[in-house]
């Protein structure tokens, strides 16, 4: 009789947090695993998460957000419009306004980003218009400044700032049986990165053997998460005398 495929691919919606650290442990030579030990994973877990807000960014935490504009305001955050700024932004990618007057047929309006020097060295930061550019202010948590603020034909529910985000990875949350904010692609650097955390604090002598064994596949995992684009070869004309 002819196997059968299981037809699933929920096993990493499946793997709770306390499997994920079973799996570290047992990588460092532990099982059976409880109470503190279980709690310094999680916290390891957790600040693995955040190392990896410098690790580039992560395809499957990128989110488009939409902010309607407000005539003459310059910053937009989560105290602003807390009902539609989103929180856990960890870094603001690109950004246009749309002009959704037609809603059959929009109108967007890429923006140029400024750094801070140049948002700082506008001499009229509250002039309105139509927004052309915009800075970045990267705090705990972030601001959007518009430059020009909106005027009163360029405001309202018709108009709204639009931009894609980096979103932070969440973290491990209180109960043992959650599931990760991970995609399945990062699924064996994660439990790669836990154990050589965990190493650190436990195994030192194991540290040599765990961490290239991580970045490898973290670095895996990061090239296969980058954006593919088209290749055009375009062909060249030579003329031979």
């Amino acid at each position: 009789m002819a196997n059968t495929t299981s037809g699933s691919y929920s096993f990493d919606k499946n793997l709770g947090i306390d499997e994920i650290i079973e799996d570290a442990y047992e990588r460092i030579g532990m099982q059976g695993v409880s109470g503190y030990q279980l709690k310094t994973a999680k916290r390891s877990l957790n600040i693995l998460f955040s190392e990896w807000g410098n690790r580039g960014i992560h395809l499957w935490k990128v989110e488009l957000a939409s902010v309607p504009l407000v005539e003459g305001q310059a910053e937009y955050n989560a105290t602003t419009d807390s009902a539609n700024f989103p929180t856990g932004v960890n870094q603001v990618l690109e950004a246009y306004v749309r002009n959704n007057t037609t809603s059959t047929a929009p109108i967007d309006t890429s923006l140029t980003k400024m750094d801070r020097s140049t948002y700082a060295s506008l001499a009229t930061k509250l002039s309105k218009g139509t927004p052309s550019q915009y800075y970045v202010e990267r705090n705990t948590s972030p601001s959007i400044f518009l430059y020009q603020t909106p005027s009163s034909s360029f405001s309202g529910s018709t108009h709204l700032l639009k931009f894609y985000y980096l979103k932070r990875i969440e973290d491990a949350g209180t109960a043992y049986t959650n599931e990760t904010d991970v995609v399945f692609r990062f699924i064996p650097c994660m439990i790669s990165g836990l154990a050589y955390y965990l190493s650190m604090k436990i195994a030192p002598d194991r540290i040599q053997i765990l961490k290239p064994l991580y970045e490898e596949e973290l670095l895996r995992a990061l090239n296969e998460d980058s954006t593919a684009t088209s290749l055009y070869i375009s062909p060249r004309n030579y003329s031979f005398k």
